[in-house]
């Protein structure tokens, strides 16, 4: 396969897509309530200019981002979710398929890309919280799947940024098993001798953080993100306590160990490079 795919001159992607960030020209900060122009917002790197709060972005973000120039070539696009468990609640499952797409011009919760890091070869499989709550289905774990096959068959590194509110239970058990099979997988990625990265960002939790985004060779998150699995309300209920100050951000799983750093965003291409420097992985060929 080759490396990237460059449609036309300045940053384009194969795929066209509904951006997390605010639309308009002024953007008021969720947690200092500050207002600042979305020029400033993207200057630095999707955060608000006054606090440093990260902003929630989305993965073809993410993608211009880390990739050297924004290119990149994005793939595994033909996997389709279906309606295995013919599952309705308030509305069908297919419906809430169709709005998904229609609102993102995203296929599912997660997309693939390979492309180069300062030189380096890089895959990442990036979720998108904006689809159906970055929820992992079928499709999500198939794609973790297939995208850990082409990083062995290219010798290329993995990083998988997550973002998810965790199983999605329009596919009930189907959507569990991808815990296993994700897993699994990554193990295929390590006997293969090739490094995975895990990136959690805000929020991570649910059956993502019980699987594949706790286990990568160096698991790490951004700033004041939320990780966990159960969420905090439920866990105060089941355990009857208060719960500490700051209870899954990533400064404190940091701080009790199940983190390996927190990184900046405004950082983040620098550190992965460094990393794909220090795990000995190869150079692209141009």
């Amino acid at each position: 396969m080759g490396w990237f795919k460059r449609l036309k001159d300045g940053i384009q992607t194969a795929t066209k897509y509904k951006k997390e960030t605010p639309d308009g020209l002024w953007y008021k900060c969720k947690q200092c309530n500050e207002m600042s122009t979305m020029k400033e917002v993207k200057a630095k790197f999707f955060k608000c200019p006054k606090c440093d709060y990260h902003i929630r972005i989305g993965s073809h973000d993410y993608f211009d981002l880390i990739f050297d120039n924004g290119e990149y070539e994005e793939t595994l696009n033909e996997f389709l979710s279906k309606d295995i468990l013919a599952f309705t609640d308030l509305k069908p499952y297919p419906e809430r398929l169709e709005a998904a797409k229609k609102k993102t011009n995203l296929r599912d919760a997660i997309s693939v890309a390979f492309g180069n890091v300062n030189g380096k070869k890089l895959a990442i499989a990036a979720m998108d919280f904006t689809f159906i709550g970055g929820s992992m289905g079928s499709v999500v774990g198939a794609k973790i799947a297939k995208a850990i096959d082409l990083c062995i068959e290219n010798k290329a590194p993995l990083l998988i940024i997550s973002k998810s509110g965790g199983a999605r239970m329009m596919e009930a058990a189907f959507s569990l098993m991808q815990m296993a099979k994700t897993s699994a997988k990554l193990t295929q990625l390590s006997r293969a001798g090739l490094p995975y990265f895990s990136l959690m960002t805000d929020p991570t939790t649910g059956g993502v953080t019980a699987s594949f985004a706790m286990l990568g060779d160096l698991n790490f998150a951004e700033p004041e993100a939320l990780i966990g699995f159960a969420g905090p309300r439920v866990i105060k209920e089941t355990i009857k306590r208060d719960l500490p100050e700051g209870f899954q951000t990533s400064e404190f799983l940091l701080e009790h160990g199940f983190l390996d750093f927190i990184v900046n965003r405004q950082d983040l291409k620098e550190k992965i490079s460094v990393l794909l420097e220090m795990f000995g992985t190869e150079k692209a060929v141009a």
